[in-house]
């Protein structure tokens, strides 16, 4: 594997360097797609001096072949289906009403885990950079734009270690600017690019969300890169 990253939290920090002219900003809000987004943002938000929260995203993936996403779902009744297919197949309503039933209870269940009664932080007029620990069809992050853009944030962007190279083209058309750190052909799948993809739990979400809340940002000293 070449420049691949020892983790997340390693890409995080290579992520956060492409970010740079953002540091500081008082506008600024970091966003992580959870569960392996969130220690990726967590890196990015420490760097750059921003707060963080979480925006929750569920693939909506084929009944029994889940890890084919048909579309997704996105916290403010959002869903959108991965355009990429509707030439090659017919999605029957009810089979995508049933599955995005299914993973609007995760969502929810996702959402009170993670804010324990706390407010989503205010996106209107912010600059948000959304985070993912990478791309492959862009369903989940594409869900997520359309219900950040419905809050009107000042600047949308999309920022992510991995990324097919098709992808994060497509999605640029569709935010105020897109990082891919690394965008590999053939991609083959995220994971490949990380020497650690153990699944993030809810458990170590919650803890980085915690810490981000209560400890200062780690920002650079001065004459320090």
């Amino acid at each position: 594997m070449q420049q691949g990253f020892r983790d997340r939290s390693d890409a995080g920090r290579a992520l956060a360097a492409a970010l740079a002219h953002y540091r500081d900003r008082r506008d600024l809000l970091v966003l992580g797609l959870p569960r392996g987004g969130v220690p990726v943002a967590f890196e990015v938000a420490q760097a750059l001096g921003a707060p963080l929260d979480v925006f929750v995203v569920r693939k909506l993936g084929f009944p029994g072949h889940e890890e084919f996403a048909m579309g997704a779902i996105a916290s403010g009744g959002v869903r959108v289906l991965n355009p990429e297919l509707s030439g090659h197949l017919t999605l029957q309503s009810e089979v995508v009403q049933q599955v995005a039933e299914k993973e609007r209870v995760e969502l929810e269940r996702r959402e009170n885990l993670y804010r324990k009664g706390r407010e989503s932080l205010e996106l209107k007029d912010r600059c948000v950079i959304l985070v993912d620990d990478g791309l492959a069809t862009g369903s989940t992050m594409r869900a997520a734009i359309v219900a950040i853009r419905a809050q009107v944030p000042a600047r949308l962007v999309v920022a992510v270690p991995v990324a097919s190279a098709h992808t994060c083209t497509e999605l640029g058309r569709e935010v105020d600017e897109i990082v891919c750190a690394v965008t590999p052909e053939p991609l083959a799948s995220v994971g490949r690019w990380y020497r650690d993809f153990d699944q993030t739990s809810d458990a170590q979400v919650q803890t980085l969300l915690s810490r981000a809340a209560h400890e200062p940002p780690r920002l650079p000293q001065p004459g320090r890169a």
